[in-house]
């Protein structure tokens, strides 16, 4: 059955000098709005103990522009300054759930540099986007179409440390269920490889083949086998943390997930103390502690494995027990 989802496409393009510095002041603008906004939200939560709400927020903005101060940010499109103060609520309530840390405050030298709009903001005219203050339509390069017939709901705009400008157009698009087929595979998380796969495929790290490996793998297979991988506890282990972050094992199961959903496949995941590295997918012998520099082992029945290829088969044969 199709089913509408939201998905973001990225594009490079090319502002001319004066959409450049009509961008750059907004961003210098967003990352105000957002530093002052949670400067008073820390300093009412310290001296009044209590939460500073998005509409305390919002009608502090609007004071902010009425002063000689920060007029400035008048001349700027409300549209971004509105959604840094909603991001900003977000990471509260993400924080006051224990699922984040403290909001930190955007630096002006490392922080990224991006402004979001909305509907509101911006003009979407036959396949030409133009945003509020701007009187011509950004020049994209169009590496791939949209849907056809998609419709932006939201458009964020970036600059990268090099100089390069993205734009990020957030469309909904009609998913269809991929027609059934009969692969499974069992799926390793490791350090050195990002994924080994129970056909002996491995992928690298690279951020850039990681996407497209996804979903690719829940293309070709009807069944993805991985581990409950407790990622929260293997970051305190400080030899590997910066590896496993690397590697991104949260996100990896997540979009799994979601692309599963999204094409009518199953993501089967086994327990996490299943030993998958240690059991010889061979003949089921499971072998006594293996420290992370050991790569490969031989088994007593004589069979040589590679261990993060050995693992992705038992992976893959323990799977149905877990359905």
């Amino acid at each position: 059955m199709a089913q509408i989802a939201k998905r973001t496409y990225r594009y490079r393009f090319h502002p001319t000098v004066e959409q450049a510095d009509e961008l750059a002041r907004t961003f210098g603008c967003v990352r105000l709005v957002y530093n002052r906004a949670l400067e008073e939200r820390t300093r009412v939560y310290t001296l009044e103990g209590r939460r500073v709400s998005y509409t305390e927020s919002s009608a502090a903005l609007t004071r902010w522009k009425k002063t000689p101060e920060l007029a400035f940010l008048g001349a700027v499109s409300s549209v971004p300054l509105q959604q840094a103060l909603r991001h900003l609520q977000a990471a509260f309530a993400n924080f006051f759930a224990r699922r984040a840390r403290y909001p930190a405050f955007k630096s002006r030298k490392r922080s990224r540099l991006s402004a979001e709009y909305t509907r509101s903001a911006f003009r979407w005219r036959d396949g030409r986007l133009t945003l509020a203050k701007m009187d011509a339509p950004l020049e994209i390069v169009w590496s791939r179409p949209l849907p056809e017939g998609a419709e932006p709901s939201t458009v964020t705009v970036s600059r990268d440390a090099v100089g390069r400008w993205f734009v990020c157009i957030l469309v909904e698009e009609t998913i269809r269920p991929l027609e059934p087929i009969t692969n499974v595979v069992g799926v390793d998380a490791g350090i050195i490889a990002l994924m080994t796969l129970s056909t002996g495929e491995k992928v690298a790290n690279p951020r850039h083949e990681r996407r497209d490996r996804r979903t690719r793998l829940v293309r070709e297979n009807q069944t993805v086998v991985i581990e409950d991988l407790a990622v929260r506890n293997l970051v305190k282990n400080r030899r590997v943390a910066r590896a496993i972050s690397d590697a991104s094992w949260r996100q990896m199961r997540s979009m799994l997930e979601y692309k599963a959903a999204w094409y009518g496949r199953e993501l089967v995941v086994i327990d996490r103390w299943f030993p998958s590295s240690k059991l010889c997918s061979a003949c089921g012998a499971l072998r006594g502690e293996m420290p992370l520099d050991v790569r490969d082992w031989r088994c007593a029945c004589g069979a040589r494995h590679d261990r993060d290829v050995n693992a992705a088969e038992n992976i893959l044969a323990a799977g149905p027990a877990e359905r």
